[in-house]
């Protein structure tokens, strides 16, 4: 990335509309592994990797870009939830629980969070190895 993103905490990344954008062109997919691109290396195009691409590595995730499933994700956690605001607490909760990362994004018309292993989000450069 061209500047580096906010560390909150452990637990929640805050990055910008430029940002989150910087983020996904810093990312490469090579043999359905995201890693980050390194200065002078080689890259096909169909190794870009966009907010699709990005979504297959997802725990979770509330998108207006991709279709995050939400009821579907709770279903999966065996959990009900009146509301999908609800439905999304109950989610986040669920996998903050298991020692993951939520990646907020702001600045966007409409609200853009995922959740991603922290393995990923460390592999990938949105934390500190040991954060």
């Amino acid at each position: 990335m061209t500047s580096s993103p906010p560390f909150e905490d452990a637990a929640v990344v805050t990055l910008d509309a430029g940002q989150w954008q910087d983020f996904l062109d810093s990312l490469y997919e090579r043999d359905d592994t995201l890693a980050v691109r390194e200065p002078g290396g080689t890259y096909t195009r169909d190794e870009a990797v966009d907010a699709y691409t990005l979504s297959a590595h997802a725990e979770a995730l509330q998108s207006a870009d991709v279709d995050g499933d939400v009821w579907g994700t709770l279903e999966d956690i065996d959990e009900t939830a009146e509301t999908e605001e609800d439905a999304w607490a109950k989610i986040t909760a669920f996998y903050l629980d298991r020692d993951c990362v939520l990646v907020r994004v702001t600045g966007l018309d409409e609200p853009e969070e995922w959740i991603l292993a922290r393995t990923l989000a460390t592999r990938v450069g949105l934390l500190r190895p040991g954060a």
